[in-house]
């Protein structure tokens, strides 16, 4: 049913998007550069190991980073952001990241490699965590269209570094092929310089535009928060639950597909392909999710669609991964979008930026944390059975509990109203 803001919007602003451009060019440069330092690395990784020795073993913890560096950092941004502010925050972590992918081109050591691997992909995981709360804070109105257009530019951010890295590390060599996307973070920045340096009176017209434009939520309606503990709410844990699930999905997907198809005989460039498609597929559910949710008071419907075609498009590749991979990967592909409905609810279940700074905080570090259980597990059970079916069960488990968490996680229930614990911890009342 449509959301009863939508009903009653209040009058809108003539022009709603004005005073608002640059925050959204920076939202979308942002999310272009928090997955570009794993994406550009993959296709070439052979090379890079060949010049600065990574090991084997190294290399498999080289795929291990990407996970525990957004877990770890992820958890730490929103302490960050309340000592510095929101913005300051994305500032430095986006510079972080621009750093590490510059210094970790010029090493000539395995150490190194990885180390400065891990400071890149720290400035990314904190990206990872800010950009729901900036979007609280400036597009409440919007929280549909912008959450999809950042889902979209994060995966661009996926598809496009791959497509070029091998083409740039044989004209420039790898150094440069994997250097020279630190620019997009460094460009990232000035946006951001633009609306700290802004002036009283700016932001006070910002606010205005805010005031009469349409009501995406209830929660920009709302004059109230609650001070509470996140890890207490059971909405946290649910949310926290079901991206942990969408995202062992994924990166089971994108870590064995190719040897799914290998098996059955798919050539590797088919098979390489057939992930790139999974990958660009992720663009529709990025489009289409978040939108849909913000007009929906309870979306369970899209997560259950999602998960359904997960399950029908994974079944396929297990039976028939030769025949119809067009039909099962298109299912899987589309089958992962519960991520961007994720997202977009990360906003839609609080009511102030602070309490999406602390859900999405809390929801990404414990949900890539246990996601990264998955591609080990599934290497673990494939070397032991040496097929899939063993493999699919844990996915098929997974998307059970991802059913069963965004069934509580899509309740029309805020966070503030469900972390206060205790006689005397009611509601405070904010000022504007």
């Amino acid at each position: 049913m449509p959301h009863p803001a939508a009903q009653h919007p209040t009058t809108p602003a003539r022009h709603p998007w004005r005073g608002r451009l640059v925050v959204l060019t920076g939202l979308l440069l942002v999310a272009l550069n928090l997955r570009v330092a794993i994406a550009s690395v993959s296709p070439v990784l052979d090379v890079i190991r060949a010049e600065v020795a990574l090991s084997a073993a190294q290399a498999g913890l080289l795929g291990t980073v990407p996970v525990a560096s957004f877990a770890a950092f992820g958890s730490i941004a929103p302490l960050v952001a309340r000592r510095l502010g929101l913005e300051p925050t994305l500032v430095a972590a986006m510079l972080l990241s621009a750093v590490g992918e510059v210094v970790r081109a010029t090493t000539t050591t395995a150490a190194g490699f990885l180390g400065w691997s891990v400071i890149a992909l720290a400035g990314m995981g904190m990206g990872n965590v800010l950009l729901p709360p900036l979007v609280k804070r400036y597009f409440p109105d919007r929280i549909g269209a912008v959450t999809a257009a950042y889902s979209v530019a994060m995966s661009f951010s996926t598809a496009v570094p791959p497509l070029l890295a091998v083409p740039s590390t044989q004209q420039l060599g790898w150094r440069v092929s994997i250097a020279v996307w630190a620019a997009v973070g460094v460009v990232a920045v000035v946006p951001w310089l633009v609306v700290i340096g802004r002036s009283a009176a700016a932001r006070a017209g910002l606010r205005e535009v805010l005031r009469r434009s349409p009501q995406d939520t209830p929660a920009l309606a709302s004059r109230h928060r609650a001070s509470g503990r996140v890890w207490r709410s059971p909405l946290a844990w649910a949310l926290a639950l079901a991206f942990a699930m969408n995202s062992l999905n994924s990166y089971v997907v994108f870590a064995w597909l190719p040897q799914l198809l290998l098996d059955a005989g798919v050539d590797a460039a088919r098979a390489g392909g057939w992930l790139s498609y999974v990958a660009v597929l992720g663009l529709v559910p990025a489009l289409v999710a978040p939108p849909l949710a913000v007009r929906l008071r309870n979306p369970f419907v899209l997560a259950l669609g999602f998960v359904a075609c997960f399950l029908v498009g994974g079944t396929g590749l297990l039976l028939d991964p030769a025949g119809a991979t067009v039909v099962w990967a298109s299912l899987v592909g589309v089958g992962l979008g519960t991520f961007p409905l994720l997202l977009a609810l990360i906003n839609l279940r609080t009511r102030t930026s602070a309490g999406a700074t602390t859900l999405s905080g809390f929801t990404q570090g414990v949900g890539y944390t246990l996601s990264g259980v998955g591609p080990v597990l599934v290497g673990v059970l494939y070397g032991a059975t040496g097929g899939w079916a063993a493999p699919s069960v844990v996915l098929a488990t997974s998307s059970v509990v991802l059913l069963v968490a965004a069934a509580l996680a899509c309740r029309p229930v805020m966070l503030e109203d469900t972390w206060v614990r205790g006689p005397g911890r009611g509601l405070d009342t904010l000022s504007t």
